[in-house]
């Protein structure tokens, strides 16, 4: 429950603040980012003990932070904010070269190391005792109500730059206040989860057609929507292949990846 609403939100926030109906951590690359510093640490790092369990957060929002900075000032253009179209293109392309980065550590790591850091980077959802919900629950807990108070904010954000200049709103400072929420939500559910991608795609989409575009309500209705998408997967990715488990990651992606070419082909 908490990684769908964490990863539900953080697409939420992206999608509001770029004005970008495809937007998402996963797409965009941050997912990538937050992996990849949590998969160089599994690799090198010889004890996972309960200190290293704490600190698998902070150094997936460490990767995603960086990941997100470099994206969004590639897309960043003066005078014209975040260009949607661009940000897309910078997300893919700085995903894949994480994604080549990545596959070259895997390559120089042991079989065992091997085979969890492939479980994990699939969506496993690796991180399933008290612990880890330790772990992850400092975050949810301050980011979630954090952001729910900027709902008006985001509101305004979503008439465009120069509107929201008119309003009286201070829109580079609150688009990096809330990219900093969003990022610290992405890593640290990435931290616990492994790579679940397309929540933070259909999550927000699912709840604007239930809820409507106001974020009083599309938030906390993404948040339900996605923990709810990933529940429904966790159950059928454990059900489906007894008394083997497919990672509730793959059960995500078979959903999302087409809703995503559909949103793709609909998008102007």
């Amino acid at each position: 429950m908490l990684i769908g609403a964490g990863l539900a939100v953080s697409g939420c926030i992206m999608q509001g603040i770029s004005r970008n109906a495809l937007a998402d951590p996963g797409i965009l690359g941050i997912n990538a980012g937050a992996g990849l510093v949590v998969l160089i640490f599994v690799a090198y790092y010889p004890n996972m003990g309960t200190a290293s369990i704490f600190l698998l957060p902070v150094l997936a929002w460490i990767g995603a932070g960086v990941t997100a900075a470099i994206i969004f000032s590639l897309s960043y253009k003066r005078h014209k904010g975040l260009l949607p179209t661009r940000l897309l293109l910078t997300g893919v392309a700085v995903a894949a070269g994480i994604s080549a980065a990545t596959i070259v550590i895997t390559l120089r790591i042991n079989q065992e190391k091997y085979q969890f850091v492939a479980t994990w980077m699939a969506g496993s959802i690796w991180g399933t005792n008290w612990k880890f919900v330790l772990a992850l629950l400092p975050f949810i807990v301050i980011l979630l109500p954090f952001v729910f108070s900027k709902a008006r904010t985001m509101n305004v954000l979503n008439l465009g730059e120069m509107t929201a200049t008119g309003l009286g709103a201070k829109v580079s400072r609150e688009q990096v206040v809330l990219l900093a929420a969003a990022v610290g939500l992405a890593g640290s559910c990435v931290a616990v989860s492994g790579g679940i991608g397309f929540v933070g795609l259909i999550g927000p989409h699912l709840a604007r057609r239930l809820v409507g575009p106001k974020h009083q309500a599309l938030l906390p209705a993404s948040a339900l929507t996605g923990s709810f998408m990933v529940i429904v997967a966790d159950m059928l990715g454990r059900l489906i292949l007894q008394p083997s488990e497919i990672p509730a990651g793959i059960i995500v992606a078979i959903v999302g990846a087409p809703y995503f070419l559909y949103l793709l082909a609909h998008s102007r």
